[in-house]
């Protein structure tokens, strides 16, 4: 036993030669080493071996390893032992076996292992010896760990549709170990096996098979190891649904009980509503068409048929049927009896002859009869004799040509010569009447109590009197002199958007200039012996409260002409534009007006005129013309039918007429294609120092829901610079629809790079969405062109808003009334007021022309409120000719035509006077 001290290094040398040897075909795993000769049972085998660890910031790593039977164990680094000193032995004794086991640990830090960074990976092995041979542990491999901060591939944001799938990417950041990946959802941990809808890639990535409602939210990639947990961006998901159409309703019950209507059905966009900014849906929630009712039909009786023979009981009968009409459609029968008896032999059947007393009673009566009616003759002959002797001593009164100025006493005609023409003066003369202002609807009397209404208030002691204004007046007299009374506080206080006159029974015209807006009180419209100071105003849509229901729009500017209330004997004409695409099939159309309470009432729908209504109405391409016996305050009301009904919009393109700073503002101003809508903002141009820079251009702008839009293009950048940060701006459509905002319009503001830019060249564009559009190409001078300017200046009308007597006509007063009495007489040749409507494109109105009392004069007063002040009487004298009694009217009619023009313009044997000068002359000459 005492040589083993001895030999022990010997033996150690001799293991440790035969290792090297074979210490380059080391492998991970364990490998043996048997001396020869020696039981292989007793060679060292491990029980706890190394495994790889990685090493955390600067923290050390503890590798282990125990091995049985061991006398000896030692750790080799890569290819290098480790010093003895450095290992932490412990022996003991297997209890299994018996045999002596030893464990031994070392300590691997950070330092260590950077010496080799680089080169090849850190690793450690361990050798245990025994009597019996030695035996190598696997390798185990001593890493770093780390994580760095920046993912490779981030999840983005996503708008998706439901039920569309949804791929989020993610690529985690570089790290030892390499990071594992998790999602969160709302800071909640997505778990695929809770929920099948997801699930995770080998990529990492999250895939949601078909996205739910539940699934918008914020998705953040996590990525962790043993080192570090970072967190990606989160990525917003939102999924949208477009909404949808419910069904259709059923159709409603016609609005009107009978005759032409229209019913309607509509559907919401709830199946599904637009949720998360989804889509709206797309075309229209209301849908109407027209229906007509069969209208109730009461029933009427024949004429009587001829009584019969006289029966033996001495009377006779006659019978009728209910058949003219018979009742049909729920209508009532007839009331009365049928059959009607009567003695037919005067009671001779029952008494004798009347007595002597009864035939003197018969005959006085009948005495008394005639006595009556020749009375009643003698009244009507001398009635007429003196009207025709005041109409043929009319020619030669200054009334017809001076209207309301005072003139002296003339002689009258040597074949009449108990007559004088006396014409008062009127500039003194107040004319006082009774009545209520706004009339009773409980019948006429005798005198009317003035009723308490925003329109027109009651003033003291029931009366209201109208005073004569000369016609040199000013108009803040009037206004002035108006404002005291309650009627006039609702009227604008302003003059450029009113007109006022006074007038008698010749009529007259008033006009508000630049607006299209005029009213024709035609001759004998007002009564003989009254005069009256008529106003016609306009009111700003925001001044006057409209209520308008369901798809209804205003068409029109909103007028009043008063006062309300006075007695008119014939209809006055109002004329006033409107924007509508006129359509039977696209448009209901209604005319309202104000009742004295302020309510607004439909007093008229277009195309069910009756014959015999208050109003009726002319409905031309751009303009209306309106028939009234009762002035107040109208407008024109439209109400679509279809997404076909659409309205005129009339764009027109601002800027400034001097530009003293870089940015250029570009104004495109979207109104109503009427003259009242232009005027406005001419105005408010003139204020704001801007001009036109290209040619107006209409517009249809449809009832489909969609708005309006408008962009700028092909600004060339190297000039100037565009401000909008959109690619275009909006108008809501309700805001056009309505009709009720003025001065609709959008900004773009360029800025010039260099303040001696002054070329401008773009396009601007303007287009409803799915509907009409326009654009304009811009190429002018910002300093210089002012070539479009004089566009509007044209547009300007002439004349004074108020005309009187005679001067308000284009057809000479007496040519007119011979063209009446020649064409109201009903002609068996067709010659007379009805072939004058067919030939003026008037004839769809015969039925309203023949319920007034003189047709030929409804027929003339409507061709002077469409042809004023520009209307050609030769066009009219050709309607004329063939027709009444001679060619005679048609004559004077062409020949007053021509010297009209050749006085205007000073050509022939007249000098170049005004109307007023030659309108006597010219009638002296025309008419025999």
């Amino acid at each position: 036993m005492a040589v083993w001290p001895g030999l022990w290094p010997a033996l150690l040398g001799i293991v440790l030669a035969a290792w090297l040897r074979c210490s380059g075909a080391q492998q991970s795993a364990t490998v043996a080493n048997p001396v020869p000769g020696a039981n292989p049972d007793l060679l060292p085998h491990f029980l706890v071996e190394p495994e790889d660890v990685y090493i955390v910031k600067n923290k050390p790593v503890l590798l282990v390893c125990k091995a049985v039977p061991a006398t000896q164990i030692f750790f080799k680094c890569n290819g290098e032992w480790v010093r003895q000193v450095d290992h932490v032995i412990e022996r003991s004794t297997d209890g299994s076996s018996g045999l002596p086991a030893m464990e031994v640990r070392i300590n691997v830090s950070r330092q260590q292992v950077e010496k080799v960074f680089g080169l090849e990976e850190y690793w450690c092995q361990c050798v245990a010896w025994s009597s019996s041979g030695t035996t190598k542990s696997q390798k185990a491999y001593i890493r770093i760990a780390y994580l760095r901060k920046n993912f490779e591939q981030e999840p983005l944001a996503k708008e998706v549709s439901l039920e569309q799938g949804i791929v989020l990417p993610c690529r985690p950041p570089e790290g030892i170990p390499p990071a594992e990946v998790e999602w969160l959802r709302n800071e909640d941990l997505v778990d695929p096996s809770l929920d099948p809808n997801v699930y995770i890639t080998r990529e990492h990535s999250l895939v949601v098979r078909q996205a739910r409602l539940a699934d918008t939210a914020n998705y953040t990639c996590v990525a962790k190891n043993i080192v570090a947990r970072r967190r990606s961006a989160s990525a917003a998901v939102i999924v949208y649904v477009n909404g949808g159409w419910s069904t259709w309703t059923e159709w409603s019950v016609c609005s009107a009980s009978c005759g032409r209507g229209w019913q309607k059905r509509s559907r919401s966009c709830t199946n599904p509503a637009p949720l998360n900014g989804g889509a709206f849906c797309e075309g229209q929630n209301v849908q109407k068409t027209a229906c007509a009712t069969l209208c109730p039909v009461d029933g009427s009786w024949s004429p009587w048929s001829k009584w019969s023979a006289c029966g033996l009981d001495c009377t006779h009968w006659r019978s009728r049927e209910c058949s003219d009409p018979a009742p049909r459609n729920g209508g009532e029968e007839c009331r009365g009896t049928d059959l009607d008896t009567r003695n037919c032999t005067s009671d001779l059947c029952v008494h004798t002859a009347s007595g002597p007393e009864d035939v003197a009673l018969y005959v006085g009566l009948i005495a008394v009869a005639v006595c009556l009616v020749l009375l009643l003759l003698v009244l009507i002959l001398v009635y007429c004799r003196k009207k025709e002797g005041l109409d043929s001593d009319v020619a030669d009164s200054s009334i017809l040509t001076s209207g309301f100025q005072p003139v002296s006493i003339k002689p009258s005609k040597a074949d009449n010569p108990h007559l004088l023409t006396i014409q008062p003066d009127l500039s003194t003369t107040t004319t006082t009447y009774q009545g209520s202002l706004c009339p009773r609807q409980d019948g006429p009397s005798p005198k009317f109590q003035l009723t308490n209404g925003h329109l027109l208030s009651p003033l003291s002691g029931g009366r209201h009197t109208l005073h004569h204004s000369s016609p040199t007046s000013e108009a803040e007299d009037f206004v002035s002199r108006l404002s005291t009374q309650n009627y006039f506080r609702s009227l604008p206080r302003g003059t450029s958007n009113m007109a006022y006159g006074t007038f008698n029974f010749l009529g007259g015209r008033l006009m508000i200039p630049n607006t299209g807006i005029s009213l024709l009180i035609p001759p004998d419209a007002i009564p003989r012996g009254k005069i009256y100071e008529i106003y016609l105003t306009l009111h700003k849509p925001e001044d006057v409260r409209l209520p308008l229901a369901g798809c209804q729009t205003l068409l029109s500017p909103i007028v009043s002409c008063g006062p309300p209330g006075v007695l008119l004997t014939r209809p006055v004409i109002l004329a006033m534009d409107h924007c509508g695409e006129p359509s039977p099939e696209s448009w209901s159309l209604r005319l309202k007006k104000q009742s004295c309470e302020g309510s607004w009432e439909d007093v008229l729908h277009l195309g069910e005129e009756a014959p015999s209504h208050l109003y009726y109405c002319q409905l031309e391409a751009s303009a209306c013309y309106i028939f009234t016996e009762q002035l107040g305050r109208f407008a024109l009301v439209g109400e679509a039918l279809s997404v076909a009904a659409a309205k005129r919009l009339k764009l027109l393109l601002f800027a400034p007429v001097a530009c003293t700073s870089l940015e250029y503002n570009i104004r495109v101003y979207c109104l109503h294609d009427t003259h009242d809508a232009l005027k406005e903002v001419v105005q408010l141009e003139k204020q704001l120092g801007g001009q036109l820079i290209q040619e107006p251009r209409v517009l249809h702008f449809k009832d489909s829901y969609h708005n309006l839009r408008l962009s700028i293009h092909d600004v060339p950048s190297s000039l100037w610079k565009s401000k909008l940060l959109v690619s275009y701006q909006e108008i809501p459509f309700y805001h056009i629809w309505n009709g009720t905002q003025q001065y609709l319009h959008c900004t773009f503001t360029l800025e010039r790079v260099s303040p001696s830019t002054s070329d401008l060249a773009c396009k601007v564009w303007v287009w409803q969405v799915e509907g009409d559009g326009q654009s304009f190409n811009i190429n002018f001078n910002i300093t210089k062109d002012t070539r479009f300017a004089e566009l509007l200046a044209l547009e300007s009308e002439g004349g004074v808003p108020a005309l009187v007597g005679p001067s308000a006509f284009k057809i000479p007063f007496l040519i007119r009334q011979k063209i009446i009495t020649s064409l109201d007489p009903p002609c068996s040749r067709g010659a007379d007021w009805r072939t004058l409507a067919q030939k003026l494109h008037l004839d769809s109105h015969l039925s309203f022309f023949a319920s007034k009392p003189s047709p030929t004069a409804m027929i003339l007063n409507l061709w002077e409120a469409r042809h004023f002040p520009n209307g050609n009487l030769s066009q009219l004298a050709a309607a004329v000719a063939g027709l009444g009694q001679p060619g005679q009217n048609a004559y004077t009619l062409t020949s007053f035509g021509t010297r009209q023009g050749q006085a205007e313009a000073g050509q022939g044997p007249y000098p170049k006077l005004g109307r007023s000068a030659w309108t006597g002359p010219l009638l002296a000459n025309v008419v025999p």
